[in-house]
């Protein structure tokens, strides 16, 4: 059985931290709005730009 490779995936770029992060279906419907990787660079959001 062969697993699958997920090289299809599009990636954006964390507007706190700069990392890379892939699509996730939890994103699937307001992809377009995601501009954070995680819970933590979200929070931290506020914390960078003041």
């Amino acid at each position: 059985m062969s697993k699958h490779k997920k090289t299809h995936l599009p990636k954006k770029t964390c507007n706190t931290c700069g990392l890379t992060f892939n699509w996730r279906k939890k994103w699937e419907k307001n992809w377009e709005q995601v501009k954070y990787c995680s819970k933590k660079c979200r929070a931290k959001k506020s914390i960078i730009n003041n």
